[in-house]
């Protein structure tokens, strides 16, 4: 996610200062660019990643709805022997309730929140799969005299001919790679 924010605020600075710059002319300068959205649909190694990424999910997912599940059946016994039950019992057993309820919370906010331990393994498993696009992308650059490659997949691009799109190019490269 920050990832994203901080390339549409880099490509925008990008645009505008290009656009400033008089320097969008086609005599300038070769420019070209990629869709990023698509290299990661097409990618078989963002592919595995998401396959990693959705099974660690899934195991933290099951220990949730253990934990809500315990919760649940404390909730059941509190109310079918709450007239059975001593006072002190009754405050014990919703002292267990709520201890439950926060540690349900503190699992779901460490886990899913911002932060949380879902978007750090997104994180270091995307995280490879971008730099080795980047460096392609880059080297792809370098090699065919680009001056300026953009992100369609990141950044509204209205028009541009297809023939600046190099997104096939960077995907026979990553094919190669993977």
């Amino acid at each position: 996610m920050h990832y994203r924010k901080s390339m549409i605020m880099v490509a925008g600075v990008l645009i505008t200062l290009l656009l400033s710059f008089g320097m969008a002319s086609a005599d300038t300068g070769k420019i070209g660019y990629v869709d990023s959205q698509r290299i990661f649909a097409e990618s078989r190694d963002f592919a595995d990643a998401q396959a990693k990424f959705e099974k660690d999910v899934e195991e933290w997912n099951v220990k949730g709805e253990e934990l809500q599940s315990e919760i649940e059946k404390l909730e059941a016994e509190l109310e079918s022997q709450s007239l059975l039950l001593s006072k002190e019992k009754r405050q014990e057993k919703e002292r267990l309730l709520e201890a439950k309820k926060e540690a349900f919370q503190d699992f779901v906010d460490a886990t899913f929140g911002p932060e949380g331990k879902a978007e750090r393994r997104n994180a270091e498993l995307v995280r490879p799969i971008r730099d080795k696009v980047m460096r392609l992308i880059e080297r792809i650059a370098i090699e065919e005299n680009y001056d300026m490659i953009l992100d369609a997949g990141v950044v509204s691009i209205a028009y541009a001919k297809k023939s600046l799109d190099i997104t096939d190019i960077v995907l026979e490269e990553l094919t190669k790679e993977e």
